[in-house]
């Protein structure tokens, strides 16, 4: 079915989206005000994947979970996990894939409220989780959008990494970006464009759609 690898696509940027809010949030506070010598560290391994190519990434992913692999061989044996040519081979790769476009975001805001904020809150006898999600995240919300629609948008058009660890299985891990490459193979050029053109579309207007929210609420929240 045509719509199939749409659909597969929707969903794997849905439920990658959500489990990197989850993480990104935790991991982006920690990173915007820690002291801690490990930070750049950490902060060079939550980069990389901007400037690592992707097959890099997945080539290592179908090495570590391949069942022919020892550690690969005991997910699958002792817990039924497989992670290669599966969809939740997808989702987790997509997560340290698309982790970046998540975080940078997310710590960028936190980083620009002043620490009077936090401080206040600690006075009044909140704790540091309640003042994360009741003081300083209420002031964000311009970053969280950008992140969650960044996350989102590039886990649509994820390609190298989706290819390694997923391979082309209809209906399973066959998404969008890996369907416009099987039909230009094909020559069949108009299912490709189909294709291309909803990704385009798409992509474009949540992008425009995140510009223009932020373009009215991007005031200082000090103020």
């Amino acid at each position: 079915m045509i719509w199939d690898p749409l659909l597969l696509t929707l969903k794997l940027a849905l439920v990658t989206t959500l489990l990197l809010l989850v993480i990104s949030i935790p991991l982006a506070s920690w990173l915007a005000h820690t002291k801690s010598k490990l930070k750049p560290v950490l902060e060079t391994l939550v980069s990389m994947p901007l400037v690592l190519p992707p097959t890099v990434l997945g080539f290592y992913f179908l090495v570590a979970f391949s069942p022919g692999n020892a550690f690969g061989n005991w997910l699958n044996e002792w817990f039924g996990i497989k992670l290669v040519f599966s969809f939740s081979g997808l989702v987790l790769a997509s997560i340290l894939y698309s982790l970046p476009f998540m975080v940078h975001p997310i710590q960028s805001g936190l980083s620009s409220i002043p620490p009077s904020f936090k401080e206040a809150s600690y006075l009044m006898g909140k704790s540091k989780w309640e003042t994360l999600t009741k003081v300083l995240l209420p002031n964000i919300k311009p970053a969280l959008l950008t992140g969650i629609v960044l996350a989102f948008a590039h886990t649509i058009g994820e390609f190298g990494v989706v290819l390694m660890i997923g391979g082309n299985i209809p209906e399973v891990t066959k998404v969008a970006s890996i369907a416009i490459y099987d039909e230009v193979e094909a020559l069949n050029y108009g299912a490709a464009n189909f294709y291309s053109v909803i990704l385009f579309v798409t992509t474009f207007v949540i992008l425009l759609s995140v510009y223009l929210i932020n373009g009215k609420s991007l005031k200082p929240f000090w103020k």
